[in-house]
C-alpha cells in the first residue's frame, strides 16, 4: 500500500474480511501495493472480445446543455444510468504477521513496530484479535460502465485486483459473472466482459478538450449506494501524482467516495471523459479533491487489452526531476520547464540514444515537456520499439536525439534477474540467501521467499520460507529454479525450510 499523509485513497467502496473485521467496511487505498501483492489469485485472461468500444451519438445534446445555462444533469443521468454498473469482487487478502491490519487495504503500513497507529481505524480495532499471518476472505465493491452493447465494461484495476470472482450488477438488478479480459496496474484500468447482448452503453467523449472550470458529473455507488450522482467542475488537468506518473489525472471537486472507483465521469454534453479513481483525504472520505483517469488514455489501454490481453508501456530508462527557477538559471534555460535527467540506466533506451545526466528534455516527439510528470506520461504511452525524437538542452545548447523506446516489462524482468525481486510463474518472489543466512540455517544455498501468491500461496508456501530443492535437486539461483521447472508438466515437489522444520510441498504447475 502506498502510504501518504494525507492518504491518497482509492475510491473502492470497501473491503469486508472474515475474522476480527467482519461486518465493518473501510476505504481501500489506490494502487495498494500491499493489497496487490497479497491477492490470492488473479483472474485468468479471457479470449479478446470481438466488439470494440463503440457508442451511439447523443440523442439530443441541446436538451442536456441549453445555451447559456448549466448542464441538464437530470438528462445526463437518464441517458446514462442504465450503462453504469456495480461491481462486486471476492478473493483473498494476505495479512502480515505484525498486526491484524498490516496487509489490509485501509492500513498505512504501520510504525516501526508494525502498528497501524496512523490509521483512524487503528484506535477502534487495535485491541481486537486477528490472524497473525495468512489469508482471509475478502469482498469489495466498485463501479464500472458499459462501452459496448455485447458486454464490454471499463473499471479500475484496483477494483478487480486479486479477485477470484467478479460479479456485475445492472441497473435493472440483473447480475452476471464477469471475465477479466485484462488489467493494467500502471494506468489503473481493467476491462471486463459479461455474456449479455443489446445492453445500453455510454457515449465516449474527448478528454483532451476538457478545461479547468468545465462542468462534470460522476455516477457510481459510493459506500454501496447505487446510482448516486454528484456534480462539480474540473479543478485541474494533466495532474501528476506521486507514484502515478504515467497518468495525467483530471482533478475535480465532484464528490467521489469509496465505491465510486471505476465509475464514469461525464462532461456537460453527457459524454464520458474520465474514470473516477482516487481521492485525496485525511479521513478516507471525500474532502473536495478527486481524480479521474482521462478517457482517451483509458481507450488506448482498452484497445491493447481487447487485442492482446495485456498492456505494454514504453520506457526510456532515466530518472528525471522537474526544472524549477533556480535549476533553469543553472542550466541556462529561458523558462523553468522541462525534465532534468538525474540518472541514465546502463543499456537503456536513453543510454543508447546518447542521453546524459544533466540533459534537460524539452520535447518528446514534438510535445513540449513542462515537467517530469509530462515526460512520464508521454514515454509510458509510447509503444516499445517505436522511435522517439527528443529535443534536449545540454550545456546551454539545443540538441535533437533519437531513441528507440524500450519496454517497461522487459526492464522489470531484467531487474528481477539481477536479484531485485526475482519472480516465478508459480507466484513466488525470491532472492538467493546471503552467506550469513546460509550459515545461520546451516545450508549451502537456497532461495528466500519474499512473497507468495497464486499457485505457490494456494499450496501453502509463505513469506519467509526458504526453497532448498526442486524434486531433490538443490537450488541456489532463480534461473536454476526456472530451468528445473521447465522440465515438469504437472506438479513439482519443493523442499521448504520453515523455521527449524523442513517439509516437502507439492505445487501444481497447470
Amino acid at each position: 500500500m502506498k502510504n501518504r499523509s494525507p492518504l491518497l485513497a482509492a475510491a473502492v467502496a470497501g473491503v469486508f474480511t472474515a475474522g476480527a473485521l467482519a461486518g465493518w467496511s473501510a476505504p481501500s487505498v489506490l494502487h495498494a501495493a500491499t493489497a496487490a501483492s497479497q491477492s490470492a489469485a488473479s483472474p485468468a485472461a479471457a479470449a479478446p472480445a470481438t466488439t470494440t468500444s463503440a457508442a451511439p451519438p447523443a440523442a439530443n445534446q441541446s436538451a442536456i446543455i441549453p445555451l447559456g445555462m448549466a448542464p441538464n444533469y437530470h438528462a445526463i443521468v437518464q441517458e446514462n444510468r442504465g450503462a453504469v454498473v456495480g461491481i462486486t469482487v471476492s478473493g483473498d487478502l494476505k495479512v502480515s504477521n505484525q498486526s491484524p491490519f498490516g496487509g489490509l487495504p485501509f492500513g498505512n503500513g504501520g510504525d516501526d513496530n508494525g502498528n497501524d497507529n496512523d490509521n483512524p481505524l487503528w484506535q477502534f480495532f487495535r485491541h481486537m484479535p486477528g490472524p497473525q499471518q495468512g489469508r482471509v476472505p475478502m469482498h469489495a465493491q466498485g463501479s464500472g460502465f458499459i462501452v459496448s452493447s455485447d458486454g464490454l465494461i471499463l473499471t479500475n484495476h484496483h477494483v478487480v485486483e486479486g479477485a477470484k470472482e467478479v460479479t456485475v450488477k445492472l441497473m435493472d438488478h440483473r447480475e452476471y459473472k464477469a471475465k477479466v479480459l485484462g488489467s493494467d496496474k500502471t494506468s489503473d484500468i481493467a476491462v471486463l466482459k459479461i455474456d449479455a447482448h443489446d445492453l445500453p452503453t455510454v457515449r465516449l467523449g474527448n478528454s483532451d478538450k476538457l478545461g479547468v472550470g468545465d462542468y462534470v458529473l460522476a455516477i457510481g455507488a459510493p459506500f454501496g449506494l447505487e446510482e448516486t450522482a454528484t456534480a462539480g467542475i474540473v479543478s485541474a488537468t494533466g495532474r501528476s501524482l506521486p507514484g502515478d506518473g504515467a497518468v495525467p489525472f483530471i482533478q475535480t471537486d465532484a464528490a467521489v467516495n469509496p465505491g465510486n472507483s471505476g465509475g464514469p465521469l461525464f462532461d456537460a454534453t453527457g459524454a464520458v471523459v474520465g474514470i473516477n479513481s482516487q481521492i485525496y483525504t485525511n479521513s478516507g472520505g471525500y474532502q473536495g479533491v478527486s481524480f479521474a483517469i482521462p478517457i482517451n488514455l483509458a481507450q488506448h489501454i482498452e484497445q491493447q487489452i481487447v487485442k492482446t490481453g495485456h498492456v505494454e508501456h514504453g520506457r526510456l530508462g532515466v530518472e528525471v526531476q522537474t526544472v524549477d527557477q533556480s535549476l533553469a538559471q543553472s542550466f541556462k534555460l529561458g523558462a523553468p520547464q522541462g525534465a532534468l535527467v538525474a540518472k541514465v540506466e546502463p543499456d537503456s533506451a536513453a543510454a543508447k540514444a546518447g542521453i546524459k545526466a544533466g540533459d534537460v528534455i524539452l520535447k518528446f516527439n514534438g510535445t513540449p515537456i513542462l515537467d517530469a510528470g509530462a515526460l512520464s506520461v508521454q514515454v509510458s504511452g509510447t509503444a516499445p520499439g517505436q522511435p522517439a525524437t527528443l529535443e534536449i538542452m545540454r550545456s546551454g545548447k539545443e540538441m535533437t536525439l533519437t531513441a528507440t523506446v524500450g519496454s517497461a516489462a522487459h526492464a522489470q524482468l531484467a531487474r528481477n534477474e539481477q536479484g531485485g525481486a526475482p519472480a516465478t510463474h508459480l507466484g513466488m518472489s525470491l532472492r538467493p540467501l546471503t552467506p550469513d543466512e546460509q550459515q545461520q540455517l546451516g545450508v549451502p544455498g537456497g532461495l528466500y521467499v519474499q512473497d507468495a501468491q497464486g499457485r505457490a500461496a494456494d499450496a501453502g508456501i509463505q513469506q519467509g520460507d526458504v526453497v532448498l530443492s526442486v524434486d531433490g535437486t538443490p537450488v541456489k539461483s532463480v534461473s536454476q529454479l526456472r530451468d528445473l521447472l521447465r522440465d515438469h508438466a504437472d506438479h513439482v515437489a519443493l523442499l521448504i525450510q520453515r523455521g527449524d522444520a523442513r517439509i516437502f510441498i507439492p505445487v501444481g504447475l497447470s
